[in-house]
Parts: structure tokens; C-alpha cells; sequence
């Protein structure tokens, strides 16, 4: 008569089992970074245009002081300006008149290479908003 042994085999993971958990967390994990890294851009761009409105505010103060935007020759050292230095760069685009002014956020290093649909941001005194990128103020501001 033929017994059988009741035999436990050993328990665990198999290599190839092993392997196609490691291959769907790189998967996970390589998408969670390009979204996470997408979101890191788009915040910047946000306090970049946010800076951008503090400094209209500064030259319509200035207009409300002297009547006329043409004395700014240099735009103030705002705090946002600070946080934001290797990241953009602030100033005026071209030269105010005493009616009109234009000032620009440039992308500086990492944002400027992360960024390329939208580029520059600009802010008039009409507060007309414009970008040099491909994408359209509409979906950057």
C-alpha cells in the first residue's frame, strides 16, 4: 500500500514573481515623478506671475505718486523677487513711457529648460498678459 507524505513546499516568492513587482513599482514610480516634477513647474510659474502682478502694483503706485510711469528706471527688491532668483529673472521690458509699461519674468537654469511652452511671462499696465512660449497666456497665467 502506498502512503503519501503530505508534503509543504517551500513558501515565498518566486525570482520571477519578485522581479514583476520590482518592474510595476518602476513603473509607478517613474510616473509619480514626472507628475511630481510637471506640478514643481507649474507652482514656480504661479509665484512667478504672482510676483509679476506685485510689481505692477509697485509702478501703479508709482503712477499714482508722479502721474507718469517713465521714471522707473529699476524695478524695487521685492521679497517674491528674492525667492524666485535662480528660477526668473525681473525687470522691465523695454523702457516705460509716461503712459505705458511692460515688465517680464524671464526663466532662468532648470525652470527655463522645464518650462519651454510657456517661456516669458508679461504683464502690461492694461494688464494684458502674454507669454513668449507656444502654449498661450490663457493655460500659463
Amino acid at each position: 500500500m502506498k502512503t503519501f507524505k503530505n508534503h509543504r513546499g517551500n513558501r515565498g516568492f518566486t525570482l520571477v514573481e519578485l522581479m514583476i513587482v520590482v518592474a510595476i513599482i518602476a513603473i509607478l514610480a517613474s510616473i509619480a515623478l514626472v507628475s511630481y516634477q510637471n506640478s514643481v513647474v507649474k507652482s514656480r510659474r504661479a509665484a512667478a506671475s504672482a510676483c509679476l502682478l506685485e510689481v505692477a502694483q509697485f509702478m501703479e503706485r508709482e503712477y499714482t505718486t508722479r502721474l507718469t510711469y517713465a521714471n522707473v528706471n529699476a524695478l524695487p527688491a521685492l521679497g517674491c523677487r528674492d525667492d524666485l532668483a535662480g528660477l526668473y529673472t525681473f525687470g522691465l521690458n523695454g523702457t516705460p513711457t509716461a503712459t505705458a509699461y511692460s515688465v517680464e519674468a524671464v526663466p532662468q537654469g532648470a525652470q527655463a529648460s522645464a518650462d519651454t511652452k510657456c517661456g516669458t511671462l508679461r504683464l502690461s499696465q492694461a494688464g494684458t498678459r502674454s507669454v513668449t512660449g507656444s502654449s498661450g497666456a490663457t493655460y500659463c497665467w
